[in-house]
């Protein structure tokens, strides 16, 4: 039986290596969702062929339209990789309700909607498969889920919120054979972020991980059935004295020198 595998925000950085990385999967199904329609022709072509969906994402069209190709074209659906994400740097002052808007609705609504339309599909096709999970979700949120820093408080408000509702989500699909499991990548040197910065640094170039170390987080947070894994690992530290040192940990960030990178590709 084939594994068939969606993956938002594929056209580059985690998303394109996610797809590169199942791709070595055997009888394993790609499809690849982003708006950038020639960059994910490109790379289906170096795959050696996958179903390719250009669209927008927050579009509240897009999560039917991606069903009607799915069911059409494979008719079941293993995994699902919520990665497609953006971050816009801005001060509350400065940005307001529209910076948290404009990042709720990629980095939150847009997966939940997705999720919703294909979850009935997930659960049909972990009820005849024979895998453990039958089926998964993951969703790619950032250790800005944990941790929030000046100018980035829309982008840490939206996945904090991706973060939460995957741990109810995780809970209440475990009945139904779909594991969900969450990704929280740290400073990762894509397209959107460079990172030119920190890794010129010896000081800071240990804080920055790879879109290829992110794929392999999902892969084992989705097949693997992995409850969350944070990239690179000792990022779970910070989440850790977000709770354990408070004021420590708002001593440190509230500097906010640092850029927040976007995630995904687009």
């Amino acid at each position: 039986m084939a594994f068939v595998a969606m993956i938002t925000g594929a056209s580059s950085g985690i998303g394109e290596a996610t797809a590169r990385r199942l791709a070595r999967e055997p009888d394993t199904r790609l499809v690849l969702v982003a708006r950038r329609e020639a960059m994910l022709d490109e790379l289906a072509r170096e795959l050696g062929g996958a179903t390719v969906i250009a669209l927008d994402l927050t579009d509240p069209e897009s999560p039917a339209r991606v069903l009607e190709v799915v069911l059409r074209e494979h008719g079941e659906l293993n995994l699902l990789v919520n990665n497609a994400g953006a971050a816009w740097r801005g001060r509350f002052d400065q940005t307001g309700w529209a910076g948290i808007d404009r990042h709720m609705k990629l980095n939150f609504q847009a997966p939940v909607r997705l999720t919703e339309a294909l979850l009935p599909l997930l659960r049909r096709t972990a009820a005849i498969s024979s895998a453990d999970p039958g089926a998964s979700i993951v969703n790619v949120a950032s250790t800005a889920a944990r941790v929030s820093r000046p100018s980035s408080g829309a982008y840490s408000a939206s996945k904090f919120a991706l973060a939460g509702w995957s741990d109810a989500l995780y809970a209440e699909e475990r009945e139904h054979g779909v594991h969900v499991g969450l990704v929280l990548p740290g400073f990762v040197k894509t397209e959107g972020f460079p990172a030119a910065e920190l890794v010129a640094r010896a000081a800071t170039r240990w804080l920055v991980s790879t879109p290829e170390v992110v794929a392999e987080a999902i892969v084992q947070a989705g097949p693997g059935g992995r409850p969350e894994r944070y990239v690179p690992r000792y990022y779970w530290l910070g989440a850790a004295l977000r709770i354990l040192a408070p004021a420590l940990v708002r001593r440190v960030t509230r500097g906010g020198a640092m850029t927040t990178a976007t995630n995904a590709g687009d």
